[in-house]
């Protein structure tokens, strides 16, 4: 009896290991309590990502087009409107096609490289905000040296060094997730799109060698970046309230204004999947937050330079012409 004991085990053992090596792919349950609802969902996501592609390669068109917004600041936005694009372009088409049908299986493949792409455009525009706080921190802080200090080939080795750099830790990050993730049988997504916290979820690997990489990575990312934002926000902030003159504040302010909304809409999202355990345990805030910031924010962002911005304005008057 041991020994058939022993036997058992031994195959019970076996199974788990080959459940554990056939986990292929995943079923993406998206928005599955909200299945009547999916032609309602693919009508507004659909007009959604058109309205942020449309917005953000008409910022793009602008930049490259209008002699009035060539210049460091509006370089960086067209950069940004760029990102914005791939980011959103990465996780929404794939998304409108789940709402309208039944098999939503995605290879693991094709799941590592949504979530690869995902990783290094959010971390490239970490980066990229960071170089733009510091543009406005020269050009409000050290007006007289700003076109030594920002002129045309640093503008192109910083915008160059963000999506390397955004790219290379990504790839890091990649290479250290596959590595340390077992998937134990279980398949299905709690998400509408292969993101980092439900597949930890599938996983059963060692919980703590996981979290141990992701803060490490998601610090190197994140709060540097952010702390260089930070930064040149208290100087900017600093600087403005030492200006005697009412109306030269408010010309400070609105030139930073715009790229200061955006900064916080980014981050307060980024923080509130990412960083609030609370948010990351429950499924339905965990969409909701994700999809302030792969959905809402991109189609923001060009809205508020164009609305807050009058050299934008300017230059859709003379594109109109």
């Amino acid at each position: 009896m041991e020994k058939l004991t022993l036997s058992q085990e031994l195959l019970t053992y076996m199974g788990s290991r080959n459940t554990t090596m056939m986990v292929t792919e995943f079923i993406i349950l998206g928005f599955g309590d909200l299945k009547e609802l999916g032609p309602l969902l693919f009508l507004v996501f659909g007009i959604v990502y058109l309205a942020t592609a449309s917005g953000n390669f008409l910022l793009m068109v602008l930049v490259s087009t209008q002699r009035g917004l060539q210049t460091p600041m509006y370089f960086f936005l067209a950069n940004l409107s760029c990102l914005e694009v791939c980011y959103t372009s990465n996780v929404v088409p794939r998304m409108l096609v789940d709402l309208l049908r039944e098999n939503r299986v995605i290879s693991m493949v094709a799941c590592i490289i949504q979530l690869y792409f995902f990783g290094a455009l959010g971390s490239t525009e970490c980066y990229l905000l960071a170089v733009m706080s510091y543009d406005r921190y020269l050009a409000v802080c050290r007006p007289l040296h700003y076109p030594t200090l920002m002129h045309g080939t640093i503008c192109v080795g910083l915008v160059i060094g963000s999506w390397v750099s955004g790219f290379t830790v990504a790839a890091a990050f990649q290479v250290a997730m596959v590595s340390s993730f077992t998937f134990c049988g279980g398949n299905e997504i709690d998400h509408f799109f292969c993101d980092l916290k439900p597949l930890q979820k599938l996983s059963c690997s060692d919980p703590h060698l996981v979290n141990l990489v992701c803060v490490s990575l998601t610090a190197l990312v994140t709060l540097a970046p952010f702390g260089l934002t930070l930064a040149s926000y208290w100087r900017i902030l600093s600087t403005v309230l030492h200006i005697p003159s009412m109306t030269g504040r408010q010309k400070v302010f609105s030139t930073c204004s715009s790229h200061l909304v955006v900064v916080t809409l980014f981050y307060v999202t980024l923080i509130l999947v990412y960083a609030v355990p609370f948010a990351g345990e429950v499924p339905v805030l965990n969409k909701i937050f994700s999809l302030l910031y792969t959905v809402v924010t991109p189609m923001c962002n060009p809205l508020i330079y164009s609305l807050k911005n009058k050299d934008v304005k300017e230059a859709l008057k003379k594109l109109r012409i």
